[in-house]
């Protein structure tokens, strides 16, 4: 059976070792190379070695991650990156995958979860860990809910004075400040502010200029 040949770029010594002996204990998989950083990783296609994975972590010296995936991609190597990090941020998730990253894994992913990446990368797949992954997911519904319950500016039947005091509101105006500003007496203002507070269920003031922004009345 033809084993995947892979490569290791970790720079500390305890997790590399960690990560060999798991793939060594492998029948399909072969650890060709592992190394502290980018740089090494670069010197050591130079020489001419052949490996079809490459799993790399983000934060290391002498060429880190991301300045690695770009340099390979760049310079058509043909090998399949797969991120291992503690990044979890999507910033670094999205450039990665933007360098040419096949794969994302965050440290604490499981031993079956990091083989099956591997496996299913060396046949040519891409794969974002489960935590990662639902992670998005709950990005992606919480948006939706939040979306759902947006209101229709125009059900709220504000009048126009009413708007005009809601964006003074917004700007951190006090009622005294409104009711100079557009000449009315401050009980008028605290009518309106009060009136703002009724149609939309907000509790307080802060309530209602958080109501405001979520539903495109504040900017």
């Amino acid at each position: 059976m033809e084993k995947t040949k892979i490569l290791l770029a970790e720079d500390h010594l305890v997790v590399r070792n960690g990560i060999k002996l798991l793939l060594d204990a492998q029948d399909n998989f072969e650890v060709v190379g592992d190394v502290g950083s980018g740089k090494e990783i670069l010197d050591l296609m130079a020489t001419g070695l052949e490996a079809d994975i490459l799993i790399t972590d983000l934060t290391m010296d002498n060429v880190d991650g991301l300045q690695l995936i770009k340099e390979l991609y760049q310079k058509n190597i043909g090998i399949h990156v797969i991120v291992l990090t503690m990044l979890d941020e999507e910033q670094y998730v999205a450039q990665s995958f933007r360098f040419g990253a096949r794969a994302y894994l965050v440290k604490n992913v499981a031993a079956d979860e990091m083989l099956f990446c591997i496996n299913h990368v060396a046949k040519g797949g891409r794969y974002l860990c489960e935590e990662l992954a639902m992670k998005l997911v709950d990005k992606l519904i919480n948006k939706e809910e939040a979306q759902s319950c947006k209101i229709d500016p125009a059900e709220l039947s504000l009048s126009s004075r009413e708007l005009e005091v809601l964006e003074l509101l917004g700007e951190g105006l006090t009622n005294l400040e409104i009711s100079k500003k557009l000449f009315l007496s401050k009980r008028t203002v605290e009518g309106h502010r009060q009136s703002l507070i009724d149609k939309t269920k907000s509790k307080n003031t802060p309530a209602l200029i958080k109501f405001a922004i979520q539903n495109g009345l504040l900017k």
